[in-house]
């Protein structure tokens, strides 16, 4: 995973490993990822969405519809 990665630790090591490797290391890219496309990729499950989603709320930012 990216040094400069800014993905919650929270996470867990599988799921932010998976959203590496699908291009998402930063918050900042999740503006145009959806729940269904994110739960598509293995190791990311509901407590990954959990702690994602508030991790974006403090940045005011959202997964997309």
């Amino acid at each position: 995973m990216s040094d400069d990665s800014d993905l919650p630790a929270s996470m867990g090591k599988v799921a932010r490993r998976e959203l590496a490797l699908h291009g998402f290391t930063r918050l900042d890219q999740f503006d145009d990822a959806s729940e269904r496309q994110l739960l598509a990729i293995h190791g990311v499950g509901p407590k990954a969405i959990r702690i994602l989603r508030e991790h974006l709320e403090l940045q005011s930012r959202s997964l997309a519809p």
